[in-house]
């Protein structure tokens, strides 16, 4: 760890040798704890949610409000809803005509 009262010399501004012996022993510390990682018998946190893209997307004013409705109706939102048909979609790869 960098201690926190640092002495500044007056002339170079800069940090006095001690600390800078400090420093280094600390980063060769690190560099040596690194050794000692190993993540190859590890797990992906499952409760983790799979993270979702923000996109901008032009959509005719009727679907808008046909989904507003609809959610209003369920109590969520209708960028949920949207959400919930496109994925759905894709999943059963249905495709409209």
């Amino acid at each position: 760890m960098i201690p926190l009262n640092f002495e500044w010399d007056e002339n170079k501004n800069v940090l006095n040798q001690k600390q800078r012996i400090n420093m280094n022993e600390n980063n060769i510390k690190a560099s040596i704890m690194r050794k000692f990682y190993d993540f190859s018998n590890s797990v992906k946190n499952p409760y983790i949610k799979p993270s979702k893209q923000q996109i901008t997307l032009e959509v005719d004013e009727e679907t808008i409000n046909y989904f507003k409705a609809l959610a209003a109706e369920k109590g969520t939102s209708y960028q949920s809803l949207i959400n919930l048909y496109l994925h759905e979609c894709a999943t059963t790869h249905q495709v409209s005509s």
